[in-house]
């Protein structure tokens, strides 16, 4: 039987009993298949569903075929090695003891020659070869996560369930985790906000609040269908809007020609132009019929409230982010950083960066790229005077913001609200929550504790706290933005940076990002320090 994951009117809640998701019905088959959606929706919850870790609140699993899983938070026991990590120490061992002639004839027997040559292989194959007896301990995130890959590869399973593959790998390793995947013949899927892994995929299964939807091809596909949805969700919308209001107006008519059938009847009767029998039979008639027609409007107009809302809910989902902002003022010609000659690191002894010189000038879009510890971190404190240099010269408008992955610019104690007055003293009340709306930030949305809020929440209410106000500052600077907030999120983001007219200095990986705000020139870290330094960093 061909390997596949068959999932019937499966229902996912979380531990405290949230329901995430209702009556999915899905089947992956041997195919690559991106799963996106916004953060917290269940994309996590749903692969361990699928991997047997977590138990569906109700419906079915059914899996043909081996499963190998890479987890955002695996946890690693301490002292464990890249051999524990495939589950081959005791198979090397076994193998060593043969290589020096200590394994006795029934051990012999049992021995894999093959096994260092396929571990090589499979470590080749993301890029990375560390020897078997490395500690990860000494490996950094990026490392690690190759390795994991490579003892998934290993495996060879008829699944991978990769969440979030690429997260803290820097150029060279997401071109190893696309190349890998390319190169698969079993089946994939896979949680991801990479939009370059997911044009190599060959479905988009996208969660949201209202089910779960297949759409055959890669990324660009996905929106182009995307937005053919759009449009015609929008027309849905429009005739929907006009049906209610046709419905309300065909009500109102109808009551106003009652009231004044109603009114000439009350004359007569008043004058005694008919019967008494008559007008109340009349007078019952009326009521009856009135009565009736009014349970008809009004079943009416439920209906085509609830085709108003079914049309609002899908707008909600489908419709682009896009905002606008005040100008900054930045004059092409003015200097808004500049390194001459710098040194840093945490060590006098052993500075990360060596006489660094650069200068970003007028409303410049710069990316600072570079291999995962080449110090571009580093640089970015350095920069934002959270470490002094060991030697040379920064200089830097007093006018900037940085935004690290945490967002610590805002209080997490406090609302959305009083972060954006804390952050713009001078701005009126009517004045801040125009500006958080501008960010989709409206009414109690903007009462939010900042500390409960998802990581892309947080992302876009610090931008709306930094650049909503009156006089938005002359230089930004971000460090690996994207990281962990969800395809909507970014977007969202890209949309604030591309309405900003100042400068941007970002550290970031994420190629199709750094396309989308518009950089301008990238400053290679690790090159300029190897071109000063003959390669000593």
């Amino acid at each position: 039987m061909p390997a596949s994951i068959i999932l019937s009117n499966l229902s996912l809640s979380t531990p405290d009993g949230r329901s995430l998701l209702s009556n999915i019905d899905l089947t992956f088959a041997s195919e690559r298949t991106g799963l996106v959606g916004r953060n917290g929706v269940g994309k996590t919850t749903l692969l361990a569903s699928m991997s047997g870790e977590h138990v569906p609140q109700s419906g079915r699993v059914l899996v043909n075929g081996s499963i190998g899983m890479l987890r955002q938070d695996a946890q690693l026991p301490a002292g464990a090695t890249v051999a524990d990590l495939f589950g081959v120490r005791p198979a090397l061992e076994l193998l060593h003891r043969a290589e020096r002639g200590e394994a006795s004839a029934d051990d012999v027997a049992e021995v894999d020659w093959t096994l260092e040559a396929r571990l090589e292989a499979a470590l080749a194959r993301l890029g990375f070869d560390p020897s078997p007896g490395t500690e990860l301990s000494c490996l950094s995130g990026g490392q690690i996560t190759r390795v994991r890959l490579a003892a998934l590869v290993f495996a060879e399973p008829d699944f991978l369930l990769l969440d979030e593959p690429t997260n803290n790998l820097d150029r060279d390793g997401r071109k190893s985790v696309t190349d890998l995947l390319a190169a698969w013949r079993g089946g994939a899927i896979i949680v991801s906000h990479d939009r370059d892994l997911l044009e190599t995929m060959d479905a988009i299964v996208e969660l949201t609040s209202l089910g779960a939807t297949r759409y055959g091809g890669n990324w660009s596909s996905f929106r182009a269908q995307r937005a053919v949805e759009f449009a015609a969700v929008k027309h849905d919308l429009a005739h929907a809007e006009k049906r209610l209001s046709e419905i309300d107006g065909k009500a109102q008519m109808a009551a106003e020609r009652k009231a004044r059938k109603d009114s000439g009847g009350r004359n007569k009767r008043a004058k005694g132009d008919m019967p008494r029998i008559l007008a109340g039979a009349r007078k019952d008639r009326s009521e009856d019929s009135g009565g009736k027609n009014a349970q008809i409007a009004e079943r009416q107009r439920a209906e085509a409230r609830e085709a108003v809302d079914a049309a609002r809910r899908r707008i909600e989902i489908l419709q682009p982010f896009s905002v606008k902002l005040a100008a900054t003022g930045l004059p092409a010609g003015r200097e808004v950083l500049w390194l001459d000659g710098v040194s840093a690191g945490y060590r006098p002894d052993q500075p990360v960066l060596r006489d660094l010189s650069f200068a970003v000038v007028g409303p410049e879009r710069v990316a600072l790229v570079g291999p995962n510890g080449s110090g571009k971190t580093t640089l970015l404190k350095l920069i934002a005077g959270e470490l002094c240099p060991l030697a040379g010269i920064v200089r830097v408008r007093p006018d900037f913001a940085l935004f690290d992955q945490k967002v610590s610019l805002l209080d997490p104690a406090f609302t959305i609200l009083d972060n954006f007055r804390r952050l713009n003293p001078k701005a009126g009340a009517n004045e801040c929550h125009a500006a958080l709306a501008r960010f989709m930030f409206r009414a109690d949305a903007a009462l939010q504790i900042v500390g409960s809020l998802s990581g892309g929440q947080m992302f876009r209410a610090g931008l709306a706290c930094v650049l909503g106000g009156r006089t938005p500052p002359s230089l930004l600077i971000l460090d690996e933005p994207t990281n962990h907030l969800d395809l909507e999120s970014i977007e969202a983001v890209e949309a604030g940076l591309r309405a900003y007219d100042g400068a941007l200095l970002v550290v970031s990986h994420d190629e199709a990002f750094l396309q989308a705000i518009g950089i301008t020139r990238r400053i290679d870290v690790a090159a300029k320090a190897l071109r000063t330094h003959g390669g000593i960093i």
